[in-house]
């Protein structure tokens, strides 16, 4: 292969060399990415085979089971990711001069979240950028890292929790609430202003899911362990199990209506932890869209939620 000449280099690869390339390292087999990006396998074989001598390294390792990056790949791979992002967003903010705001923004939060928060939110972003497609996915928490992490969202909105991996994505803190026990009416605990966990880990507590890991990791602080004879993914299958007088629940206290508290007790929590944090996570090193950072800038600029005190509720 020829030497390395970065003139060379700028002046001969072109953005449908690199996407191709990209696409070749995704797929694992250049036939695939061929099939991928419209074009014979011969012809995009000889693309690559030429990017390669233009560049003066051998980009791909090529194996009976198909082609990985080589070391040099790896670094194209990032930079030409880069390269074609900006390329689009200089497309769309360029269109929106004249056509308005276009894209597709993917937003993947908890129904915790969604329902307290985010609906009023995306309600007010949808009218303004009634031309860009906003998808809205319900996950759990991990799941929602995780597709920032993959880049099948381009936000996520989820609540900080010691057992996730925030490897992948930045993260911004997005607002504050608290955590309340929900117990019956006629339950002894309804009639406290506070409660600590040890007062719950003595109860039939009915966890929602996505708090399992928090209340084994409080248990153990007080030495016990917290073995939930319930699993429920909702809170309102929670609440409806407290109604029947099968036990309490935690919820954060952005949830409740007037109406459950006809029939529910809500009693705040007197711990650190009750203080629910959530956050909004963007892959890690990625520029947004301007459709995503449009919305991202509408979810800061919002007035912060901060807990109520303690007692209320």
């Amino acid at each position: 292969m020829t030497e390395f000449n970065r003139l060379h280099l700028i002046r001969q690869v072109d953005l449908f060399t690199l996407r191709l390339f990209l696409s070749a390292v995704e797929e694992q087999q250049i036939g695939r990415a061929a099939i991928r990006e419209n074009i014979a396998a011969s012809t995009a074989t000889k693309r690559i085979q030429d990017l390669e001598d233009i560049a003066g390294v051998k980009l791909l390792e090529r194996g009976p089971k198909g082609v990985v990056p080589s070391p040099a790949g790896a670094v194209l791979v990032r930079y030409a990711r880069q390269i074609l992002d900006s390329i689009e967003n200089l497309r769309s903010e360029i269109s929106a001069f004249t056509e308005g705001m276009r894209g597709k923004v993917v937003v993947a939060s908890a129904r915790s979240i969604i329902v307290p928060f985010l609906a009023r939110e995306l309600g007010d972003y949808a009218r303004d950028f009634p031309l860009v497609e906003l998808v809205v996915n319900e996950l759990e928490n991990a799941s929602i890292v995780d597709a920032v992490s993959r880049g099948d969202a381009d936000i996520g909105v989820f609540a900080t929790a010691h057992e996730l991996d925030l490897g992948g994505v930045d993260v911004t803190p997005y607002r504050r609430d608290r955590l309340a026990a929900v117990v019956p009416l006629t339950h002894p605990l309804s009639a406290r202003g506070t409660v600590r966990f040890e007062d719950l880990l003595s109860e039939r507590l009915i966890p929602v899911e996505s708090m399992v890991g928090m209340f084994r990791a409080a248990a153990k602080r007080l030495g016990a362990e917290f073995t939930p004879s319930f699993h429920v993914v909702s809170a309102g299958v929670a609440t409806s199990l407290v109604q029947a007088g099968l036990g309490l629940t935690v919820l954060p206290e952005c949830l409740f209506s007037h109406e459950l508290f006809d029939q529910v007790a809500c009693v705040a929590i007197d711990e650190s932890w009750a203080v629910r944090t959530t956050h909004i996570a963007t892959a890690r090193g990625r520029v947004l869209s301007p459709p995503a950072a449009a919305l991202m800038k509408q979810l800061l600029d919002r007035p912060r939620g901060e807990p109520p005190a303690s007692g209320q509720g």
